[in-house]
């Protein structure tokens, strides 16, 4: 992974990330303001001995003093020293209870013992430190007295008094806030970690270039509003959807397949933008200049009659089976040189009729009609429709949705195409998101290169050619196209 994927990962779930570190800070807050406050009182104690005054004695009693101070230490703690603070300050616990508050130390190659203790009370904790200390020093003194006669060689001295504290010790609010806050981010960088290492949706660009090498040809923004407007060239010519379907065509322009220009256009799965895609691409490749046939080969659930909204009772299977004449179910479409060939009434065998042979001669008579001839094709996983139909075309284009195809799905259905010979021409990834980490770079606007319309394409409409068989007109269909196109030879289509 590079900077750029841990930066996307970062961008995708900062609110994961923010709300783990929110709850460690909630959870530290609440565990502080729940502890009853601690406070710390710390009394310290000289150690000596009682030496003769050469040089030699008092580096001996030193000696001895230092080896006793690590014993002393132990013995502050012990019930020798603290049972007869218990009785003086009549605590009413034991010596192992009143152990857990007291902690004594020295430093190191010191002659001083620190004996701090810890208490709710304040008060309480400097009287507990400074009578530990007066109990050490009357044990240490009855502990090395030799015997009644003689003197203790070491002596305990109480250099600094226990003082009840202001501030407590516990709990350390600001250090429990910074710990709640450090564990809570560590949590939701993990999970961002591993929400991006566990998903296998493809999302964006480089999703597909990891799983093929076939070339990403067009990138189509989300729309909300797709539903309503389908055909977003027509609805709204200026939106950037439709600039996606226009860098699109281009694209496709400069794909090398052989000389062919067929296209059957498929997904993975339905709902995937597959229909909408390649209506959309028709009419931007028949604003170009290009002579376009759409064929809906969907001929199990067809929507391009749907969406262009003309009949589709009569279409593709009536041909198939040699019920009716290329010449008189395919539509022209608009103001455009863009002629549909419905799907018909759904057959009991597609994949058959989409394999047979009837099919092949069609779309090779249309590729020598049209420049460009663009088959809607079920998808792959459901069935084999799709598969069968790219073996006679010039090249497949694969749908990927974005956030909603899976690696495994995309995997499956260029598996599918290349176990039956298909070639894939590119894949085109739509619901593209136009914000967050994983949107494409749309959003450009056009305000500084004025009014677009579809006049000013930069590729310059081509000499009139030929146009398909006169049928019978859609809804949408006007008389115009009559007067810009011309009957072609119906001998050059099949019967």
């Amino acid at each position: 992974m590079e900077l750029s994927d841990y930066i996307r990962i970062l961008r995708k779930n900062w609110l994961v990330i923010v709300a783990t570190t929110l709850i460690g800070i909630a959870t530290a807050a609440g565990y502080s303001l729940t502890r009853t406050p601690m406070y710390e009182a710390s009394s310290r104690v000289f150690v000596s001995t009682q030496a003769g005054g050469t040089v030699q004695e008092l580096q001996q009693g030193g000696s001895f003093a230092l080896q006793r101070v690590g014993t002393y230490v132990q013995l502050a703690e012990s019930p020798l020293v603290l049972n007869p603070v218990i009785a003086e300050l009549d605590l009413g616990g034991t010596a192992d209870s009143l152990a857990a508050q007291v902690s004594a130390s020295s430093p190191l190659n010191s002659f001083l013992i620190d004996i701090s203790v810890e208490d709710a009370d304040p008060v309480l904790a400097a009287n507990l430190a400074n009578a530990i200390a007066a109990s050490l020093t009357t044990a240490v003194e009855s502990i090395e007295m030799r015997d009644e006669q003689t003197a203790s060689p070491v002596q305990l001295s109480r250099v600094k008094d226990a003082l009840p504290q202001a501030n407590p010790v516990s709990p350390n609010v600001p250090l429990n806030l910074a710990l709640g806050a450090l564990v809570g981010l560590a949590a939701g960088l993990g999970i961002a970690v591993l929400r991006a290492v566990l998903d296998i949706k493809v999302r964006n660009a480089r999703d597909v270039e990891a799983l093929t090498d076939r070339p990403l040809i067009g990138a189509i923004p989300f729309d909300p509003k797709a539903r309503e407007r389908p055909l977003i060239l027509e609805a709204d010519p200026h939106n950037s959807r439709s600039e996606a379907f226009r860098t699109l065509r281009t694209n496709l322009q400069f794909l090398e397949m052989d000389g062919g220009h067929s296209f059957v256009v498929t997904s993975s799965l339905p709902s995937e933008g597959k229909s909408t895609t390649t209506i959309n691409l028709a009419l931007a490749l028949a604003d170009a200049g290009k002579r376009v046939a759409l064929l809906d080969c969907d001929l199990r659930k067809p929507k391009v009659s749907e969406y262009l909204n003309i009949e589709g009772g009569a279409g593709l299977t009536d041909v198939l089976i040699g019920r009716a004449r290329v010449a008189d179910v395919m539509f022209p479409w608009g103001k455009r040189p863009l002629y549909v060939l419905p799907s018909g009434k759904i057959p009991p065998n597609p994949s058959e009729l989409l394999g047979s042979k009837q099919m092949g001669q069609l779309l090779d008579a249309l590729s020598k009609e049209f420049d460009v001839v663009l088959c809607d094709a079920p998808p792959l996983l459901p069935v084999t429709d799709a598969a069968i139909l790219s073996r006679s075309t010039s090249g497949s284009i694969v749908i990927v949705a974005a956030g909603r195809t899976t690696t495994h799905q995309l995997n499956g259905a260029l598996d599918a195409l290349e176990t039956v010979g298909g070639k894939v021409a590119g894949l085109v990834l739509t619901m593209v998101p136009t914000r967050g980490p994983d949107a494409y770079g749309y959003g450009y606007g056009y305000g500084g290169y004025g009014t677009y319309t579809t006049s000013q394409s930069a590729t310059p409409p081509p000499a009139p050619a030929p146009a398909p068989p006169r049928a019978r007109r859609s809804r949408r269909s006007a008389e115009p196209a009559r007067q810009m196109t011309r009957e072609p030879e119906e001998s050059n289509l099949l019967p």
